[in-house]
């Protein structure tokens, strides 16, 4: 009996420890209407960094606090940040709404369904369309376009434009970019 008391208060204390970590940014700070409470909880208390002018949009979705952002960065509405392998998202990029960016995931063959990880790097000027997903060991060269509802499995070279499943390379970008992706909505 007292196994099973034990077994339960630490379980109870396992959840409670997470709560501020995973259940209180996704579910109820991620939607509230004020980027200064957002971004003060991501940065104080999970530690994300957050450039000046970037902006995290409501009902972004987080796994883990390794998450770097640089400056006049803006990762819009819904998108799906799992930074359990570390992300970083240079300056002046556009992470369109409900993009997922994938850190972890398990290996498809090992008996015991073994947990890896690999960061995500997405370089300045970078742009990612409504939906892209982008898996993990991934890097987005400079200026790079991921067009909207690719899956990125391999690096993108800087200033190409890439599109479909698996992503493939269709087209270049200006190199002549000057721009700031900072957009901040009022109440979103």
């Amino acid at each position: 009996m007292k196994k099973i008391l034990r077994d339960l208060v630490f379980s109870v204390y396992m959840h409670l420890k997470q709560l501020p970590f995973h259940f209180m940014p996704n579910s109820i700070i991620a939607h509230i209407p004020s980027y200064w409470i957002r971004h003060g909880y991501y940065k104080l208390i999970l530690g994300i960094k957050i450039g000046k002018g970037s902006s995290i949009h409501k009902g972004a979705f987080f796994y883990d606090k390794k998450l770097v952002i640089g400056k006049n960065t803006t990762v819009n509405r819904k998108c799906h940040l799992d930074s359990r392998g570390k992300i970083s998202i240079g300056d002046n990029v556009s992470i369109s709404p409900e993009c997922v960016l994938i850190t972890g995931d398990h290996e498809v063959n090992s008996p015991d369904f073994r947990y890896r990880s690999a960061p995500i790097v997405i370089h300045d000027y970078a742009w990612l369309g409504t939906r892209a997903m982008i898996l993990p060991n991934v890097t987005i060269g400079t200026g790079a376009v991921v067009c909207a509802g690719a899956i990125v499995t391999k690096d993108v070279e800087p200033y190409s434009i890439v599109g479909g499943v698996p992503a493939k390379k269709i087209g270049e970008r200006s190199k002549t970019l000057n721009y700031s992706a900072s957009w901040f909505f009022p109440y979103d």
